[in-house]
């Protein structure tokens, strides 16, 4: 099954790391390539290593592209997101893995750091060699919707960002 966690709101990624969780406790293997996140720190960082070896985060990004001081050239962020897509199909060949999460995807795909082809080429192979690929991140294309077995849209409703308070570590990261 395709899943996707797409929208403006808070919650994509942590919605992936729930489904990690939920199913390495029903003894899954779940492998999760983060496309945009790279030198960033975030608490699943660390708490990936506790769920290990069934549980495999693999940050493949270079960070944010063109803000928060970003100075990277273009063709570094898309030189490691076709690194990343070819990462995940060669893990998602080997057959070892039940559900794999490529996080932020659909950022990547936004940016043009990747093709939209290149990726639903992905979720086609892919769905063959695993139980469940999730795809997270802003923005998810229309055809990815359309071809999605199930899709949550996260919206803002408030969020202390806008009132000037910056992301607490554990909480937004």
């Amino acid at each position: 099954m395709l899943y996707i966690f797409t929208g403006n709101g808070k919650g994509k990624t942590t919605a992936a790391l729930g489904q990690a969780m939920r199913a390495v406790g029903e003894g899954k293997k779940v492998l999760m390539v983060q496309f945009i996140k790279g030198p960033w720190k975030s608490g699943e960082d660390e708490a990936h290593r506790k769920l290990a070896p069934d549980f495999l985060l693999v940050k493949m990004g270079k960070g944010f592209v063109g803000i928060l001081g970003d100075a990277l050239p273009r063709e570094e962020h898309e030189r490691a997101a076709r690194e990343a897509l070819g990462y995940a199909r060669s893990e998602a060949e080997s057959g070892k893995w039940d559900i794999i999460i490529l996080d932020e995807i659909n950022n990547a795909m936004s940016l043009n750091l990747i093709s939209k082809e290149k990726v639903l080429e992905f979720a086609d192979f892919a769905k063959d060699r695993c139980e469940h690929i999730i795809l997270t991140g802003r923005d998810a294309p229309q055809e990815f919707l359309d071809h999605a077995d199930l899709v949550t849209e996260m919206n803002d409703v408030k969020h202390p960002y806008y009132e000037g308070v910056k992301g607490k570590r554990g909480l937004e990261y």
